[in-house]
């Protein structure tokens, strides 16, 4: 995970997660995801390395087409940004959405 400051209070952090619940990133973890990302007033950005979405856009989420394995990069702006990051980096890799590993 890395975190930076700019000159206006503005944290950006980054982490690094990979999708380990056996059926992927379907609709329900993606739901999941951007339920917990609109809790917070920050940016939410994640990136399959092809794809940059929104992460509180449950359109844009099912676009990224995430199976088991998949790596994709979170990034997070806003002043809680620190915070954000490890509930999602645990949601997504930890607890796997509630569903099995493969």
């Amino acid at each position: 995970m890395q975190a930076e400051q700019d000159s206006l209070e503005k944290v950006v952090c980054e982490a690094d997660v990979e999708i380990k619940n056996a059926d992927g990133l379907h609709m329900r973890p993606a739901m999941q995801f951007v339920d917990v990302a609109n809790q917070y007033d920050c940016d939410v950005t994640v990136s399959n390395g092809e794809n940059n979405v929104d992460g509180k856009s449950i359109m844009q989420m099912s676009m990224l087409a995430a199976t088991c394995g998949t790596k994709l990069k979170i990034k997070v702006e806003g002043s809680d940004a620190e915070k954000v990051i490890g509930v999602l980096r645990e949601l997504v890799e930890e607890e796997m959405f509630g569903e099995p590993p493969p």
